[in-house]
């Protein structure tokens, strides 16, 4: 079974940028080759703040919609209960 997953990165502003992957690892060294998406390539370097595996395509792309539509208040929220991943998210809030 393939895997997917849903990802929240932490852009070099201090933004947040969602997506979903199969290859993890790969797609942030696109991303911090500036090759992943528009919003990021002015934006890098990136940190992975969160990710959560999707046994599914539909499942993946449902909740990367989900997230997106969470204030920016929320989606901390969910940094801060989630593992921690990445520092760079530490000094947000």
């Amino acid at each position: 079974m393939r895997r997917y997953w849903v990802y929240l990165l932490i852009c070099s502003d201090g933004s947040l940028y969602t997506g979903c992957t199969v290859d993890l690892r790969r797609r942030i060294a696109l991303h911090n080759a500036g090759k992943a998406s528009k919003y990021t390539r002015s934006r890098v370097p990136v940190a992975l703040a969160y990710s959560e595996a999707a046994d599914s395509l539909s499942g993946a792309l449902r909740r990367e919609a989900e997230i997106k539509k969470m204030s920016r208040s929320a989606k901390l929220l969910l940094l801060g209960n989630a593992p921690k991943r990445a520092t760079a998210y530490a000094s947000l809030s």
